[in-house]
């Protein structure tokens, strides 16, 4: 049974993750994560999401993915033994020197190879392996039929692979422009993601010439912004390559666009989407889509146009209840009388609509005008929706 694998910035995003159809979620810590501005887990909260993921049946793995210098690795162990005790049930390390210490010092907890570490062939597969590895999560850059090739090589392996997200314009991620532009590594979690900034290149040609503009169009150019992988079409190749976990990336999105992508992969998976998945992976914010290097070589990678496409839907609030005819909704997104609504939902209301015909505050005063930013609402509602269920509203 193949897994499916959903970032989790904070514990409400994994409760939203695990709720929309995730095997399985990746959380960081405050520390050694390559997310340091994501919200992230502190320990008791960390200790807490496991459990709560346990009781589903479902797991969770935590990212350690930093490239250690000589100082982390003090408090580096500490941290180790804390996983296992709190019943991690892996730990993603990049760096062989965090390997070597996740091993001395977590005896027994599985260690999953970062896709920082850019394995792209089966020789450095076999070497993970051999070091202990139980599961290597493969560099975006790799096609459908390299990976076939790793899994024979090396079959008692596991297999994960990226399906669906942002991508770095560099080797996985092994990028210094954020620390030459602005200070912040990205080999530290702390990237700026200036690949996503509009630039104009300038070419100094003579000291008499001065500088000349060099423009894709009059706002500039994206250059080094690329697009967003989605490889939705592809997850029986994959599958049958030898992948045993679909990864989708975005521990910094928010709620909404983990329910939306989280959904639809769920329903890929299961079956139950067909072709209508392509107009579902719209309705949340994206990046023009690619399959990367699905079929190998592919120069079309880069999303010159802009930094992001707005979805198609606006997001609306979340349903906290459900009650005699009644929706209880969380405002996120300004709604009114006589809109219609769209339920995003991993259950059986999932795409079926309705019109609001009244609001009402808390205290239950009516209004036509829904503009309070968590505001609980209630609306009628002919669907019986469930807390966790999500509404958005057509463009």
């Amino acid at each position: 049974m193949v897994e499916l694998l959903a970032p989790a910035g904070n514990f409400q995003k994994l409760k939203c993750a695990l709720y929309f159809g995730a095997d399985a979620a990746y959380i960081g810590g405050k520390d050694f994560s390559l997310r340091s501005f994501a919200d992230n887990f502190t320990r008791e909260e960390m200790a807490e999401a496991v459990k709560y993921a346990h009781a589903l049946g479902k797991k969770v793995y935590v990212t350690v993915n930093i490239f250690a210098k000589n100082a982390d690795f003090g408090l580096l162990c500490d941290y180790f033994a804390f996983l296992k005790s709190a019943g991690a049930d892996a730990a993603i390390v990049s760096d062989c020197g965090v390997f070597g210490a996740a091993k001395k010092y977590a005896q027994g907890l599985p260690l999953h190879v970062s896709t920082q570490a850019n394995v792209t062939n089966m020789y450095a597969a076999k070497f993970w392996r051999e070091q202990g590895a139980s599961r290597i999560v493969l560099a975006r850059e790799l096609s459908i039929e390299e990976i076939a090739r790793i899994h024979a090589f090396v079959p008692d392996v596991e297999l994960e692979a990226f399906v669906h997200g942002a991508m770095c314009v560099s080797y996985s991620g092994r990028c210094l422009l954020s620390d030459y532009l602005t200070g912040r590594s990205s080999n530290r979690g702390e990237c700026a993601q200036p690949c996503r900034w509009q630039y104009s290149v300038r070419k100094k040609d003579a000291p008499e010439s001065g500088w000349l503009d060099i423009e894709e169009d009059e706002r500039g150019a994206y250059i080094f912004n690329s697009k967003d992988l989605n490889m939705s079409a592809r997850l029986a190749e994959l599958r049958a390559a030898g992948v045993c976990s679909f990864k989708i990336e975005g521990r910094m999105k928010g709620e909404y666009y983990l329910a939306t992508v989280i959904n639809a992969y769920r329903r890929c998976i299961d079956g139950g989407y067909g072709e209508t998945v392509e107009r579902e992976l719209l309705t949340a914010a994206h990046r023009d889509y690619t399959e990367a290097y699905a079929c190998g070589a592919n120069p079309s990678t880069i999303n010159y146009g802009d930094s992001q496409t707005k979805g198609d839907c606006d997001y609306i609030g979340n349903v906290v209840s459900c009650d005699n005819g009644f929706a209880y909704v969380e405002m996120r997104g300004r709604f009114r009388a006589g809109d219609t609504l769209e339920i995003l939902s991993p259950g059986e209301h999932f795409g079926k609509s309705f019109r609001v015909e009244r609001a009402f505050l808390p205290d239950g005063e009516e209004t036509d005008d829904c503009k309070l930013v968590q505001t609980v609402y209630r609306i009628p509602c002919p669907y019986k929706l469930t807390a966790g269920d999500m509404l958005r509203r057509r463009k």
